[in-house]
């Protein structure tokens, strides 16, 4: 399995974009984690498609946009991303769901669908072939510092063993929520492949970025 790490943009210091990129860039981060909540889907507001856009033009790493909002299809054209970027919206966001994740893929970026803690696995049976990652929220989405919900372990491990038996043994799985040292340990030997790092185990008071992310790699092996 893959141990790739996505450093959650909304929990840098964003007075200084640049230099809080260069400083995953510097971790050796594998992806930016850019969420987008609309006040609806969720109960928060966060970052918008102009950031999304500034960061692509500033950085080589990958970006990964978590989309929390109603009606995701409406935004895909706002955003200015390549092959090597995830767009991942939510299984309850769109009442034609497969509709939005096509359009992901035809505009050349690859297409996560995100699951919530009630969301069973189940709903990418017939979904799957328009996915190119799944995320499993490891918590209620909206706002960071949250505890990772009782059956984030059997839910990871649910995902992983329903998509060998669909034939999609090898697609990724991202984990997003209270990601911590232990926690992204469990979630690991659950089959989770990507980790979005946010208060939890990356951005800390006492630990300098780079070293969290070599702690992190280091406590997965």
């Amino acid at each position: 399995m893959a141990k790739l790490l996505s450093a959650s943009l909304m929990c840098a210091d964003l007075t200084d974009i640049k230099a809080a990129v260069k400083d995953l860039e510097n971790a050796g981060i594998e992806y930016i984690h850019l969420d987008i909540m609309d006040g609806a889907f969720v109960p928060n507001i966060t970052l918008g498609f102009d950031l999304v856009n500034s960061i692509k033009k500033i950085t080589d790493i990958p970006l990964d946009v978590h989309m929390m909002v109603n009606e995701p299809g409406r935004f895909i054209d706002r955003m200015n991303l390549d092959s090597n970027d995830i767009i991942c919206v939510h299984y309850e966001s769109d009442i034609h769901i497969h509709r939005t994740l096509e359009a992901i893929k035809n505009k050349g970026v690859k297409a996560g669908l995100a699951l919530n803690p009630h969301t069973p696995v189940q709903c990418m049976e017939n979904l799957i072939e328009y996915m190119d990652m799944a995320l499993i929220m490891t918590v209620s989405p909206g706002f960071a510092g949250q505890k990772m919900f009782a059956g984030a372990e059997r839910k990871t491990k649910q995902a992983r063993e329903f998509l060998k038996a669909m034939g999609y043994g090898d697609m990724l799985i991202e984990v997003d929520g209270n990601i911590s040292l232990e926690n992204g340990k469990k979630l690991y030997n659950c089959g989770a492949d990507i980790f979005v790092m946010g208060t939890s185990s990356l951005y800390l008071k006492d630990k300098e970025l780079t070293v969290a992310a070599d702690d992190f790699r280091k406590y997965l092996d």
